[in-house]
């Protein structure tokens, strides 16, 4: 009869022989997303300060510098991400378990807010091609800019603040981040988590809507036979708005799956 205690044993050898191995490759793959993400959103953040110079800014022209924004906070938290996989400090691990996941999160979700607010934008160009729509502003897309971000924002604070407040003291079983939590803390975390995932779908729902919505103009322009230039506008509107509903799929959904 095998013995419990050697098998237990034996799959904690394991666990400890896998998870060295598996550190450098995910501190390559980030140092990586690190270097290119921070080379490309810097060119990016650049050739949008230029066109701000060069003519008026739009509201489409604001809410892509704040996704760009949020690409980059993405970019800033990666050094701490590497340095929990090159590092087995128990004080590196409890600042990545507080300040990792909500920079995650506030990246994620910031992104994908943000892209909805560009589809929302370019489905209004189509239903109000002159522009006057209040939503279609430089004003209201500053204004609904800065509220979002201190949406996002305030929950992140509180998570940090919050875990360091409550968390778990180290062991040699804490492993894993929810080991550190604490009762309090682990209800937060699922509130947080659940949260996130109805903005997902809000979002997701509504990129839907709007590709639908887009589709629907273009065939009415198709069978009212309005002028070609007109017509193609429209189609072009519809091809934007079908890289933007794949780019979030390809992105945000199999990790909500």
């Amino acid at each position: 009869m095998v013995d419990p205690t050697n098998v237990t044993s034996s799959v904690n050898q394991t666990c400890d022989l896998v998870v060295p191995s598996v550190n450098p490759f995910f501190m390559m793959v980030y140092s990586l997303v690190f270097l290119v993400g921070l080379i490309l959103n810097g060119i990016i953040m650049r050739f949008y300060f230029r066109q701000a110079q060069q003519q008026a800014s739009s509201s489409l022209m604001v809410y892509l510098k704040n996704l760009t924004a949020a690409d980059f906070l993405l970019c800033l938290a990666l050094p701490l991400r590497i340095t929990h996989y090159a590092s087995s400090s128990g004080i590196v691990h409890r600042y990545y378990c507080a300040f990792g996941a909500s920079a995650l999160y506030l990246n994620m979700y910031a992104s994908i807010i943000f892209m909805g607010y560009i589809a929302a934008n370019r489905y209004l160009k189509i239903v109000h091609p002159s522009g006057t729509h209040i939503l279609q502003t430089v004003q209201t897309a500053h204004i609904v800019s800065t509220v979002t971000w201190v949406f996002l924002l305030t929950p992140a604070i509180t998570y940090n603040i919050m875990f360091f407040i409550t968390h778990n003291p180290l062991t040699s079983d804490s492993g894993y981040c929810e080991s550190l939590f604490s009762t309090s803390f682990s209800v937060l975390h699922k509130t947080f988590q659940t949260s996130c995932t109805i903005i997902f779908l809000l979002v997701f729902i509504s990129l839907v809507f709007f590709y639908y919505g887009t589709s629907r103009r273009v065939l009415q322009a198709q069978q009212s036979r309005l002028a070609s230039s007109c017509a193609d506008k429209l189609l072009k509107s519809r091809k934007n708005m079908l890289v933007l509903v794949s780019i979030f799929c390809l992105c945000f959904v199999p990790y909500h799956l």
